[in-house]
């Protein structure tokens, strides 16, 4: 009777320890130091790229003239909307291979690499410079930026940017976090820049990941978060633990162990 005993405590032991090592896979900055403030800097702000899709919307006291810097779609000319409508059917400017647009009366500009906040302001100086409208407002927004979250998420797809500043735990939040058979690390972010596609691997279970080049996502990026193991062994056993050879293995291990044991 005493082997049973030790037997049992020896099976609590390592369903015990078996916890633990599953917590450890699964809890989310494990050596997070708290009440230690750390300084952010502004890396990670979106800059504006070849490709890329910006809406530009100036405006003034004076309508007549604010529509002369304001590209609207066809249907504004066609459908003989007033003016006052026009600004809420503001086209896109698409970046060219040379980080310019094309805008009305000013011209040629460069806006590569600059945020949505330099470009406002650089379009306002030439506006203003050019004296043909002074005290404008110029709002920049993003159009056609986007990531992607693939993998062991809930709601895997390609989400948009729309602040200036958006994290890869933004990115995993949009997509309804890590399902729990998601691998926490190392996560994939695979990245296009300076004409190479580059991958990151970031591991969330640890604060290092606030110091990755990966933290702070781009547009077009793509995150991908592997399953682990029990998910990739469900996927060749019809997604069924009860169907999976070992674990029946294992079971009937355990009860020929526990019968010798018992009638021994």
């Amino acid at each position: 009777m005493k082997k049973v005993f030790l037997y049992f405590g020896a099976m609590a032991l390592l369903l015990l320890s078996s916890c633990r090592s599953t917590q450890q896979e699964v809890t989310y900055f494990q050596d997070l130091e708290v009440n230690n403030p750390v300084s952010v800097d502004s890396i990670g702000t979106i800059r504006i790229e070849p490709d890329d899709q910006i809406s530009i919307v100036v405006t003034c006291k004076d309508p007549e003239l604010t529509a002369l810097f304001n590209l609207v779609s066809p249907q504004y000319y066609l459908g003989g909307s007033n003016s006052s409508s026009s600004y809420n059917r503001v086209s896109y400017y698409t970046i060219d291979a040379q980080g310019n647009i094309d805008f009305p009366v000013i011209g040629k500009i460069h806006v590569a690499g600059l945020t949505r906040e330099q470009t406002a302001d650089k379009v306002k100086d030439l506006l203003v410079k050019s004296g043909q409208i002074t005290n404008p407002i110029v709002t920049v927004e993003f159009a056609n930026l986007t990531f992607s979250v693939l993998g062991e998420v809930k709601s895997a797809g390609k989400y948009n940017i729309t602040r200036n500043r958006t994290t890869i735990l933004d990115a995993i939040s949009m997509a309804g976090d890590l399902t729990i058979t998601g691998l926490r690390g190392p996560i994939f972010l695979i990245r296009e820049q300076d004409g190479k596609r580059v991958t990151y691997e970031v591991d969330i279970r640890s604060k290092d990941i606030f110091n990755s080049p990966a933290y702070y996502i781009k547009q077009n990026d793509i995150i991908y978060v592997r399953p682990n193991k029990m998910r990739a062994g469900q996927s060749t056993i019809n997604e069924n633990t009860f169907s999976n050879v070992s674990f029946w293995v294992t079971f009937c291990s355990f009860l020929t162990s526990f019968g010798v044991l018992v009638f021994k």
